[in-house]
This record gives structure tokens, C-alpha cells and sequence, in this order.
């Protein structure tokens, strides 16, 4: 059968996506490029948002609107959180991904020739208190230059704003074992970096009862696999970054400077409503650590705006913290209220005025990517290519720079391909970008 694949959400979404669609593969199944010549059709939902849960529903109901005769099968976040219909044929939640093909097949096998409701019952799973890790083995991206590998599920945290913890139960760990083979297989495969992602990456580990310490040790190991050229990192928690992870990372041979710190909040009385857990002047010492060992990293980080009950001053409060620690890039979010979160039920803010807030932090986050694409200028650099065009008679390279600024630069030297590492100088920048003079 042909089974086309619709991803929603992060990218461990995308990661999981990438696993199912080589377990259909490897079952004899082939790959649909649009969902109108599909046998099957699999949403990935997402539900970090409200506003993400209601996209992940109409991305079903129009696959199902596109081609009746398909199986819509919904997997992931928002379908784990339902209770009652699910516009699909197949629900999956989170904890099943790996369980697919199987429950297609059965499903097909079982169906005797019987029309198609796209309508499933649902109930929603207790919030679990523990859980096993559901590997999917050794996942090959279809495409791109860079490669996920996810060695880490769920969250322990439960920040007052966020669903996460109740669609993808608490931190279960991967087998370090089992995370090595597979970057090793990636690199076998020509993969020349990769990012170690997970929901709450610097909590691999916890649910064997050790600490950041295991995350570093098995970083180290993927560091010290032979052809292997950038380690980069994914999502990182502020509190983790211990002085010891810290001069850890920095023995690493292979790893980028580009750390993403997730801060939520400029203000420390949102923080607290937020539950959060660090404070701003906490967080502040950890990005002065890391940037006295790596000085030309780039920071990056995520800002919740119009959280309820923040004030204007906590607000200016945010922009000023934001503008002081110099961020090279903000992903700025408008709150938005996700139902049995604490956060749900406090006072909120309009939502002209969270988008309002988000809409001036996005402008200081530009002029912020700007000026850090503008220090880089005079530097050494790298680029990872991921596109070459022929643009007024000349070849030009387009790609990331280890502390992951999108570069342009033109080749002189006929066999560099899509996927390849070349070096230069950074000669100028526009906006968020830079130009390298490759050598």
C-alpha cells in the first residue's frame, strides 16, 4: 500500500515520523508523495498549542475530505490528550508509534471491504508516573543534510503552561547503547552532523537515577565516533548547565556552539507563575559560563508573551532581559491556553495583546540576529551546505555555520556537493545572514 505522512509539531515529531515511515518501508510498503494517491494517510498531531490541537483535527478531517477512501490514522500528541471522537480511522498515541504497521495491517485485514467512518472512539490514558522507552531503531532521515537522533521522551517538569508532560508521560531514557549505533549508522551513511534531540533532553538519565553527568557520557561517546564532523545539541535546561557539564562539553571535538536555552521569561515573578524553577539571574550565570568557553556561540531560547497575568512591566521587563543577554535569535509565542494545564485556569490576557507583545519581541529578536550575524564578519568559518543554485552565472552555496547562522557563498571548485563541510571567511552580512568567502 501507499502511506502518506503528515508531520505537525516539533522535532522529535518529525524524528518519530521519519521511524514510521521506514517501518512501512521495510514492511514491503511504499511512500505517497501528496495524500489524494494514498492507501493511508498518517498525521503525526501536535498539541503544544491550542492553537497546534485544532490544526492537528483539521489536518485530519481533510485528508479524510481529500480521499474518502484512504485510512486516516492519527498518531501523536493531540491524540494521546483526546477523550471521545477522533476524526481518523486509527488512533495512536504516544507511547504505540512504533506499533504502526501493525495496527494498520490488522486494521486492513480486519475490514472486510467495509466503507470507511473516519470516526474513532477515544478515551484518554492516566497521566502515567513511569514509563519504558519505545525505540524505533535505527532511523534514517529521507532528506536534508543534517540528522536527528532522539535518545530521550517525556517530561518531569510540569510547567504550569505546558501540556507536554500529561501527551508524553514522564523521562524515559534510550539506551546509550542503542543511541550510539544509530548515530554511527547515520554517519556510516553519510551524515556529517547530527543533533541529539529529546523532550526534555537534560533529563536523559534521571529515570535511571543519575544526572546531567549521563547525557555528557554518552555525548562523548557519539563524539568520538571516526567520520563524524559536528555534534550539535538540542533544547537544554538552564539548571543543567553545571560548571562541571560545562568544561564537559568543551572537551567535546565535534561539537557546535550554538546552545538553545530555554528561558520562557524575561520577568521573575512570570517565572515563578510559570514554574520554572530558575530564576533570571540564575540564568544569566549560566550563559556567562558557557560564554566564557565557547565566545563565539550563538544563544538562542524561547519567550512566552501574554502569559497570564503579566503586566506591562513584566513585560518591558522581558524585552530589556532579552536585549541585555544578547540572544541570536528569539522564537517568540503568543500564550495560548491549553485545557488541564494550572495555567489555564488563571486570569488571562487578551489575545490582541499577547499578539501584540509577541509582534514587538519578534522586532527586537531581528535587530538581536542582525547584530550577532554582523560580529561574525571578519571570522573563520565553516558551513554545512544544504542547497547550491546557479544564481547570475555563478554557483552559490548556501548552508549553516556551526553556530548555526544560514550563510551564502560562492563555490569555485566544481566537485563540493549538497551535504559537504567547506571553510572561509565571513566577509559581510544582511539581516539574519552572512557571506563567507570560501576557500
Amino acid at each position: 500500500m501507499k502511506v502518506y505522512f503528515l508531520t505537525l509539531g516539533c522535532r522529535v515529531n518529525q524524528y518519530e515520523t521519519d521511524a514510521a515511515r521506514r517501518l512501512f518501508l521495510d514492511n514491503g510498503h511504499e511512500n505517497a508523495d501528496t495524500p489524494e494517491e494514498a492507501d493511508v494517510c498518517i498525521v503525526n498531531t501536535c498539541s503544544v498549542t491550542g492553537e497546534a490541537d485544532r490544526k492537528s483535527s483539521q489536518m485530519l478531517r481533510r485528508m479524510a475530505k481529500n480521499n474518502p477512501k484512504a485510512v486516516i490514522v492519527a498518531m501523536g500528541c493531540s491524540t494521546e490528550l483526546k477523550t471521545g471522537d477522533v476524526p481518523a480511522d486509527i488512533v495512536i498515541g504516544t507511547r504505540e508509534k512504533n506499533t504502526v504497521v501493525a495496527k494498520v495491517e490488522e486494521f486492513l485485514a480486519n475490514r472486510n471491504g467495509s466503507e470507511l467512518e473516519h470516526k474513532t472512539g477515544h478515551v484518554r490514558p492516566e497521566v502515567s508516573k513511569t514509563d519504558v522507552y519505545h525505540d524505533f531503531g535505527t532511523v534514517l532521515s529521507p532528506e536534508g543534510t543534517r540528522a536527528f537522533i532522539k535518545v530521550e521522551d517525556g517530561c518531569n517538569n510540569f510547567c504550569t503552561y505546558c501540556i507536554i508532560p500529561f501527551a508524553r508521560g514522564r523521562v524515559v531514557s534510550r539506551e546509550e547503547a542503542a543511541c550510539v549505533k544509530e548515530a554511527e549508522f547515520l554517519v556510516e551513511n553519510g551524515f556529517k552532523e547530527i543533533i541529539v534531540s529529546g523532550i526534555h533532553l537534560c533529563s536523559y538519565g534521571k529515570d535511571q537515577g543519575k544526572d546531567i553527568s549521563a547525557l555528557l557520557e554518552l555525548l562523548k561517546k557519539i563524539d568520538s565516533i571516526e567520520g563524524l564532523e559536528r555534534l550539535r545539541l538540542g533544547s537544554l535546561e538552564p539548571k543543567s548547565m553545571t560548571p562541571e557539564f560545562i568544561a564537559g562539553l568543551k572537551e567535546l571535538k565535534h561539537l557546535c556552539p550554538h546552545f538553545h536555552l530555554s528561558l520562557q521569561s524575561g520577568s521573575d515573578t512570570v517565572l515563578k507563575r510559570m514554574n520554572r524553577k530558575y530564576t533570571t539571574e540564575e540564568y544569566e550565570d549560566r550563559v556567562k559560563a558557557l560564554r566564557a568557553e565557547f565566545p563565539d556561540m550563538s544563544l538562542t531560547t524561547d519567550i512566552i508573551t501574554g502569559f497570564p497575568e503579566e503586566t506591562e512591566e513584566e513585560f518591558t521587563e522581558t524585552v530589556e532581559y532579552a536585549e541585555k543577554l544578547k540572544f541570536a535569535k528569539i522564537h517568540v509565542f503568543p500564550y495560548s491556553v491549553r485545557e488541564g494545564t494550572r495555567a489555564a485556569d488563571m486570569p488571562q490576557i487578551d489575545m490582541s495583546i499577547r499578539k501584540g507583545r509577541a509582534k514587538r519581541l519578534i522586532e527586537v529578536s531581528s535587530v538581536l540576529e542582525a547584530e550577532f550575524a554582523k560580529s561574525m564578519i571578519g571570522k573563520k568559518a565553516e558551513i554545512l551546505i544544504e542547497k547550491i543554485e546557479e544564481k547570475e552565472g555563478k554557483t552559490v552555496a548556501e548552508g549553516y555555520t556551526a553556530n548555526y547562522i544560514r550563510t551564502y557563498g560562492e563555490l569555485k571548485t566544481p566537485d563540493i556537493t549538497k551535504g559537504s563541510i567547506v571553510k572561509g571567511v565571513i566577509t559581510g552580512s544582511e539581516k539574519e545572514n552572512c557571506f563567507i568567502e570560501l576557500g
